[in-house]
């Protein structure tokens, strides 16, 4: 494949292009919440591909949809990137979310959104998640341009907003209201080049509501104290709970240690009357239960509802339930087309044999996978350094990464 050899010595060579992308995404501060410049992040793609010969579109995701899902941040519109080069009805599709989280205290090295480079590692928020893979995505794009004609088919990008609050109306929309359906999907977040992750464990939160009656604090016999009530609520099922879920095991190999558990946590989110000289009438907290791929989560949601009701009428406790959010686990069969070829293409470019593992976390993937397509997760960075202080990506790891993309759009689309 003389082709390939020149398209992967033509990556090689745009290294200070990489380099270049990257640190004006970065320098975007597409924040997430409430969902700042994402116009102005995706107008910058737009105008760097078409001086490239790359035509792209850019969708508004409507604000009926937004206001459906996440009302509280309707005021900021939600955009959708989609570009690609190749023709035909095949297509390898690269998704990335250009949101990112908060930058937050504790930088010691840069400011969050004026991103250095050190020893090989550019530092900024959204480097690592995921900037760095959206970088990659682009180049493979780049580099593929001068050579569509060798191409059975399309490689497509797709940059996509809110993966950080959920991505029902970034990926979810593309998925679900926009129909998008690509033969192959990789979803380019960081996960080191030696994992590919083919699922990840569902969710489910739950508020928890507990009532008593509210009077003065200088006379508590008037009241009933709904958070001595939550407590000794609390106490009883942590107690008969927490073992029974964590029994509970999965098959697959965990991207951490530990992760191959069914969990659940409590008091995530608490909350009372507010006020030291109150007996409060009313306390609350939340549960999360992580759902590996071997539960069913609409199952494991009602098991937590009849178990919660079933105690608070044992105690004589009047509560309420609300699922606040709730999402299944997903997972790819690893012997399918993709995972196979990914698996060929990162062990001829980089020489090593990849663990395919589950995420502790929740994915954009999920969206594809549930309509049954073949879709992973695989990109450069290392998730261990999301969401910190100094977080940093290395640009090599960022080159390489758009290597492998490019050997596997071959693989797939001649």
């Amino acid at each position: 494949m003389i082709e390939r050899d020149q398209i992967l010595r033509k990556i090689e060579n745009m290294k200070n292009i990489a380099e270049s992308i990257l640190k004006d995404l970065v320098s975007i501060p597409t924040v997430n919440p409430p969902g700042e410049k994402y116009l102005e992040f995706c107008n910058y793609v737009k105008e760097l591909l078409s001086k490239y010969g790359i035509s792209s579109k850019i969708i508004k995701v409507p604000d009926e949809y937004v206001r459906k899902h996440i009302p509280e941040y309707v005021e900021y519109p939600r955009y959708i990137l989609i570009a690609n080069v190749g023709s035909g009805d095949r297509v390898l599709h690269l998704n990335g979310h250009y949101d990112v989280v908060p930058p937050g205290t504790g930088w010691t090295i840069t400011d969050p959104f004026k991103p250095v480079i050190i020893d090989d590692k550019l530092y900024g928020r959204g480097s690592d998640d995921m900037k760095g893979g959206i970088t990659s995505a682009i180049l493979t794009l780049l580099a593929l341009k001068d050579f569509e004609n060798i191409l059975n088919g399309r490689v497509e990008i797709a940059l996509v907003p809110d993966e950080e609050i959920g991505g029902i109306t970034g990926t979810g929309y593309l998925v679900r209201e926009m129909k998008v359906r690509p033969n192959f999907v990789i979803v380019c977040e960081p996960t080191g080049l030696d994992k590919i992750v083919i699922g990840n464990k569902g969710l489910i939160w739950l508020i928890v509501e507990i009532f008593g009656k509210q009077a003065h604090a200088a006379t508590p016999w008037l009241g009933v104290n709904a958070f001595e009530i939550g407590i000794k609520f609390l106490n009883k099922i942590i107690d008969e709970l927490k073992s029974r879920v964590e029994s509970v095991v999965s098959k697959y190999e965990y991207d951490i240690e530990g992760g191959n558990k069914a969990t659940i946590v409590f008091g995530g989110d608490v909350k009372s009357c507010g006020k030291i000289n109150m007996v409060t009438g009313y306390f609350s907290f939340s549960i999360d239960r992580r759902v590996i791929p071997e539960e069913n989560v609409d199952d494991v949601e009602q098991e937590l509802y009849n178990y919660l009701y079933s105690k608070a009428r044992e105690m004589n406790i009047q509560i309420n339930i609300k699922t606040v959010q709730k999402s299944s686990p997903a997972i790819v069969n690893p012997n399918v087309e993709l995972v196979k070829t990914l698996e060929k293409s990162i062990k001829d470019i980089l020489n090593i044999d990849v663990r395919k593992v589950v995420c502790t976390g929740g994915l954009d993937t999920r969206y594809y996978q549930e309509v049954g397509i073949q879709a992973v997760t695989y990109g450069p960075g290392d998730v261990n350094v999301a969401h910190k202080a100094d977080e940093y990506v290395r640009l090599k790891d960022v080159v390489d990464a758009s290597k492998i993309y490019v050997d596997i759009a071959l693989r797939l689309l001649r």
